[in-house]
This record gives C-alpha cells, sequence and structure tokens, in this order.
C-alpha cells in the first residue's frame, strides 16, 4: 500500500467581496490529489483535498519542501497496520520532519492541505464516510446525524446598498438557514449599525445574527463597538482583533459580556492552549473557530481538542471556520457544535453536497464514502482536472 503520485493546482477564488481587513480580488487556494496503489470499483484511489479562504495557494511551499519528504520515504513507514489503510499520523510525521517548532507561517496551510487529502483517502480506502470513520475510532461509533450550521456573508461589495444586504440574508433564510454572519469594521460604526440593524430587521432576533471583525479593531474601538451592539444580544462578536494579541481579548471580555467568537487565524494546538490561558474566553459562553485545513490538518486539530478537553472545554464550544465539507465531516463525528457555510462566496469551494437542504440551520452528511466531494458536482469537476 502507497502513495503513488501527489499533484497540486491553483485555483482562483477571485472575487470583489472585502472584510474590514483585506480584499479578495486576487485570492486564490491550492487544490490537491493524493493518488494511491488501492483500487477500488476499477479504480485507483485518490484522496482530494484544498486549503480554505483567506490564505493563498500552497503549491510553492508543497513541492520544495513537503512533497519531496513524502515521496522520499520508505512507503512501508506511511501504513497503518492495525487498519489496514495509509496512516495519517505518520504521514503527517514524515511531511514535518526538519520543520523547527513554530513560527508557523503558510506551512500550516500547506501541510493541512495534504492532510485533508489524506483523510479523504483513508476513509476512501476504509469504505466509509469520513464522518463515520472518525466516530468510530475516537468517540465509540458515536456521530451526530446533523450538524448546524451558520450562513456566513455580509461582505463589502462595491455599490452594495442597505437593500442588497437585506436581499442576501433573507436569500439564506429562505435557503433553511436561521443563523447568518455578515461582516463589521470597514465602515464607521455609525454606517455599521444602521447595516446591522438593516439585518435585524430579516432575521429578528439577535440571536440570529452573528457579526465578524476580521481582526481589525484595537482595544479603543473594540469596547466602542462592543457597547454600541451589546443592546442587539448577537450570537456572537467574532475576531475583534489581532488573533495572537491576547491581551486585548482579555481586556476585551472584562467589558463585554456578551458570547465572542475567534480561533480561525490560530494554527496549532498550542496556539489554542494560549488563547485558552490567556484570552479570557468563556468556556460557557464563547466559541472557538479553528480550521483544520489551515492549521496542519485533522492530525494537529485531534491534539487541539485533546487542549481543549484538558482545560475543560467541551467540543461543542468549537464552530469550526472554513465553510467546507472537511469540517463539516469533523463536526459530525468528533461532537463539535457546528460548522460555518458559505452558500454564495468562493464556490466552488464552499458550501456542502448537492441535494442536501439546510433545514432550521442544520445539514446532514453524504453518505458516500471519503469527505463526500464526489457528491458536489461543481467542485469534484475541479478536482478531476488533477487526474485529467
Amino acid at each position: 500500500m502507497r502513495i503513488v503520485e501527489v499533484r497540486e493546482k491553483t485555483a482562483s477564488i477571485a472575487s470583489p467581496i472585502a472584510n474590514a481587513y483585506i480584499d479578495f480580488s486576487k485570492m486564490t487556494c491550492s487544490v490537491v490529489a493524493v493518488i494511491t496503489d488501492q483500487v477500488r470499483d476499477g479504480k485507483p484511489v485518490v484522496g482530494f483535498g484544498f486549503n480554505s479562504n483567506g490564505r493563498y495557494g500552497q503549491g510553492a511551499l508543497m513541492r520544495e519542501r513537503f512533497l519531496p519528504r513524502l515521496m522520499d520515504a520508505n512507503p512501508d513507514s506511511l501504513v497503518d497496520t492495525a487498519n489496514n489503510n495509509l496512516d495519517p499520523f505518520a504521514i503527517w510525521k514524515t511531511l514535518m520532519t526538519n520543520e523547527k517548532p513554530g513560527g508557523h507561517g503558510e506551512r500550516s496551510v500547506a501541510v493541512g492541505t495534504l492532510d485533508m487529502a489524506v483523510w479523504d483517502a483513508v476513509a476512501k480506502i476504509a469504505g466509509v464516510p469520513l464522518w463515520r470513520l472518525l466516530a468510530d475510532r475516537y468517540r465509540d461509533g458515536v456521530a451526530d446525524d446533523k450538524v448546524w450550521v451558520y450562513a456566513a456573508g455580509g461582505y463589502y461589495y462595491p455599490g452594495k446598498d442597505l437593500s442588497a444586504l437585506q436581499d442576501e440574508m433573507k436569500s439564506y433564510r429562505d435557503r433553511g438557514y436561521r443563523v447568518v454572519k455578515m461582516k463589521i469594521g470597514g465602515e464607521p460604526l455609525k454606517d455599521d449599525l444602521k447595516r446591522i440593524e438593516a439585518v435585524l430587521k430579516i432575521v429578528g432576533d439577535g440571536q440570529n445574527l452573528c457579526v465578524d471583525v476580521n481582526g481589525r479593531f484595537d482595544i479603543k474601538t473594540a469596547i466602542e463597538y462592543g457597547n454600541a451592539i451589546r443592546p442587539y444580544n448577537l450570537y456572537w462578536y467574532e475576531e475583534v482583533g489581532d488573533p495572537l494579541d491576547y491581551a486585548l481579548q482579555a481586556e476585551l471580555g472584562k467589558h463585554y459580556d456578551k458570547p465572542m467568537a475567534t480561533g480561525e487565524n490560530l494554527f496549532s494546538h498550542q496556539d489554542a492552549r494560549n488563547l485558552i490561558r490567556f484570552g479570557g474566553m468563556n468556556r460557557e459562553r464563547d466559541f472557538l473557530q479553528f480550521d483544520c485545513a489551515l492549521s496542519y490538518g485533522l492530525v494537529e486539530y485531534l491534539r487541539t481538542l485533546d487542549v481543549l478537553k484538558e482545560h475543560g472545554w467541551s467540543s461543542r464550544r468549537v464552530v469550526p471556520h472554513g465553510g467546507h465539507q472537511m469540517s463539516l465531516n469533523i463536526a459530525a463525528g468528533l461532537h463539535l457544535g457546528g460548522n460555518e457555510s458559505y452558500p454564495d462566496v468562493f464556490k466552488p469551494f464552499g458550501g456542502f453536497a448537492d441535494g442536501i437542504a439546510v433545514n432550521d440551520s442544520y445539514v446532514s452528511l453524504p453518505q458516500i464514502p471519503g469527505v463526500g466531494f464526489e457528491a458536489k458536482a461543481e467542485l469534484y469537476k475541479v478536482m478531476k482536472e488533477l487526474l485529467d
């Protein structure tokens, strides 16, 4: 049993949208295919992966460092003999050989993308959906049959007025999402408050709306916005300051007593531990948004979940960033609190399997082996191009 070849290409997910910190006019992502020597239904088993939005394609790093290590390794060292399968942990260790600790940079994204493809291949070789494999291995076979999701959107867009913002949010509600998320921090407070109030007219209760700053605010602005939005009783106030400024997050928690969320730009279990230790996050109230595709993949994500458990956090407080099928499988298989969803942006990488409706902000999962990419036709078309 061995990995025969790994292929990568850079795909564009560019669009004119923007959040408070960046625009997406040049945004890309990497798509990879891990081709194995295993055959199912007369075809080689291929695992696919891609990196989440917000970080660019990682092809150069993969080709220069990580793929040579993988392809030079003894194939027997990458096999899980107990399960007659590839060993994601051994593969991860091989990828990270001669990498110094700390200073993650973009390598966490490169490894996370490859790790996604490896787990897709592992589940396909086992002949089960990834969420089922994870539940069987790590939760005594207990999986969630549906996952809570929210619709992420509300980006700044040239010429997008309040009416267009309301139409967008209404379309999410019409498609079964109860909770939606919008961007703030890219306009003055008084204008963002108008945007929030316009959305609340569509979604009703503040518990149906999250707001996301994307790390833009200093502590003074963070507190000012917090005071202004507190009366709305929003579902959460997200990534208010720089993701590594744990002191800012802790100080904000002294002033804002409603739920907050952060973590999508933290890339290791050590980062997660520092956030828990020093960021003032409340395990009964707040949410953590670590994204496996950006943070060294599922192998590292399992370590992160162990850290959270050691510090008394329920896995239900984890709602991953990224809006993709990998996180959806992890949420169902490892008992997380939910998953982000991108119904209209970052296509075809956002969103879930075709033909599976969202019902009151819950979605079920496909039953096919692997992550389920083949059940999303537009995405699978892009992935298959790697095999041509």
